[in-house]
């Protein structure tokens, strides 16, 4: 249980202890000041006990008329001060004629600390206090007879004094009271808006999980195609190329014979390109070296298949990059040799690998036919085909740029520029 419910349930036990308590009090001491007047005459203290009985019987059945049976009357003030004064009008009877009821007087104090309001309050303490007094002095009669008025008029100005003092204290506490109980009701309907509010976020988590698992799964599933595209597919296409050229160079057994080789070794690297992506392993050429090695490398390899001139330059600062920069950028250089080789017709490719403060850019340019970059495909896209497509989202993860400028006629241009993330850096 939390603290704010045990507060709630304190205060519960005591609300309901002190309505009890506040229920019973005038018919036990009524109860208590009837037994203790019907037992005097044994000590030869005349009562006129009949008087006294119907008047005991008559404030009983007004207590219980207005107090017990008619809660629902409780709040109306003025009907609830018409009660109390008929109270202690009873109460001074019984006092008059037996001052053993002024135990039953002290009933006043509490009921008009609850039924009376405002300075009324104060003016049912002051004639509790001075009823009681008179009973502290054994009665009217005695007063008279004894001649002590004055002494009744000062212990009922102590006693309204005192009486107020305390009522004053007790209305600064009930005061206290009700505005922890406020507060605790109000912290009550906060926790409850917090629950609320947590059950929501665990539903959004939740959501949110899903979702993510979802964007996990769609994001392994275009890292897949892009590599299965950026290893198998190129593999495969340069395979059939060198085995179309193999066909077509049949009675030249030199010639054959290197078209094969090209293929068999074409199919080798495939293969172990293709057991890399599927356990997310770094591609072997960065593995084993820098990434301007490795780019020279599929450089070097690319021209000696396709008998094309490729150069590459680097300038900056050569430095270790992030996996995912360098993988970005390698799978680039192939993905645009692959192009130039497939669509360029292209007798000369230059690529500048640049190192600057805060990016590395990769740019491919070859003087083939060039083709117009807004034009759409065959596959109705604009940005060209699969291939570019992966390139672009490989580039758009890393919050980089591609460009991609041609003309018919012209060559082309590629550049693509991503942060300098260094090794073991954040993304």
């Amino acid at each position: 249980m939390s603290i704010e419910a045990e507060l709630r349930s304190e205060f519960d036990r005591l609300e309901r202890r002190e309505t009890t308590v506040f229920k019973v009090l005038p018919y036990f001491l009524l109860a208590i000041s009837t037994l203790v007047t019907v037992l005097l005459p044994l000590w030869d203290v005349p009562v006129r006990l009949p008087a006294v009985l119907a008047l005991s019987i008559a404030a009983s059945v007004w207590v219980l008329w207005f107090h017990t049976l008619h809660p629902e009357w409780h709040p109306n003030r003025p009907l609830m001060g018409l009660y109390y004064t008929g109270l202690m009008v009873l109460a001074a009877g019984l006092v008059a004629m037996a001052p053993w009821y002024g135990l039953f007087v002290f009933v006043g104090y509490p009921q008009a600390f609850q039924y009376l309001t405002g300075r009324w309050r104060y003016a049912g303490v002051a004639a509790t206090a001075v009823i009681s007094a008179a009973a502290y002095l054994g009665g009217i009669d005695n007063i008279r007879t004894g001649d002590l008025w004055w002494a009744w008029l000062g212990i009922g100005v102590v006693s309204t004094m005192l009486a107020s003092a305390f009522s004053y204290f007790a209305e600064m506490s009930d005061q206290r009271i009700d505005k922890q109980r406020r507060a605790l009701a109000e912290l009550h309907k906060a926790n409850v808006k917090l629950e609320a509010a947590l059950e929501e976020n665990a539903g959004l988590h939740a959501q949110l999980l899903v979702q993510a698992r979802e964007a996990g799964v769609l994001d392994e599933r275009q890292r897949m195609a892009r590599e299965i595209h950026d290893t198998l597919a190129q593999g495969l296409a340069g395979i059939l190329t060198q085995l179309q050229a193999a066909e077509q160079t049949l009675d030249e057994p030199p010639v054959l014979h290197r078209h094969v080789t090209n293929a068999m070794n074409l199919a080798r690297e495939s293969l172990t390109e293709a057991r890399r992506t599927v356990h997310a392993v770094q591609p072997e050429a960065l593995a084993e070296g820098r990434l301007q090695d490795a780019i020279g490398e599929v450089t070097r390899r690319w021209a000696g298949v396709h008998h094309i001139e490729a150069v590459l330059t680097t300038t900056g600062d050569p430095r270790p990059m992030h996996a995912d920069v360098e993988v970005t950028l390698l799978r680039a250089a192939q993905e645009a040799l692959a192009n130039v080789a497939k669509h360029a017709n292209a007798r000369r490719v230059g690529l500048t690998l640049s190192y600057m403060e805060d990016l590395v850019t990769l740019d491919v340019r070859d003087d083939g036919v060039g083709f117009e970059p807004k034009a759409k495909r065959a596959n109705g896209s604009a940005d060209g085909g699969f291939g570019l497509a992966g390139m672009r989202q490989r580039v758009r993860r890393l919050a980089g740029r591609l460009a991609i400028e041609s003309e018919p006629g012209g060559g082309t241009a590629i550049s693509v520029s991503v942060p300098s993330i260094p090794a073991g850096g954040e993304r």
